[in-house]
């Protein structure tokens, strides 16, 4: 897969989820982290992409129990 097809991909997947602002606090997040610093966009897109799904995720599932 081409790199702009999966930022293409991500971007539409999360805005879908209606996690924009997630996936986007999650990148500046990131960059402030050393275990992140020496990936490339590619990596951290796909990382951030995984994170904000997952917690989102887990907060409809802690909902569903309440």
């Amino acid at each position: 897969m081409a790199w702009e097809d999966l930022f293409w991909e991500i971007d539409k997947e999360i805005k879908e989820e209606g996690l924009k602002k997630e996936f986007d606090a999650q990148l500046k997040k990131m960059r402030t982290q050393d275990k992140h610093k020496y990936l490339d966009t590619r990596a951290r897109w796909e990382y951030a992409k995984i994170k904000v799904i997952k917690n989102n995720n887990n907060d409809k599932t802690n909902m569903e129990v309440i």
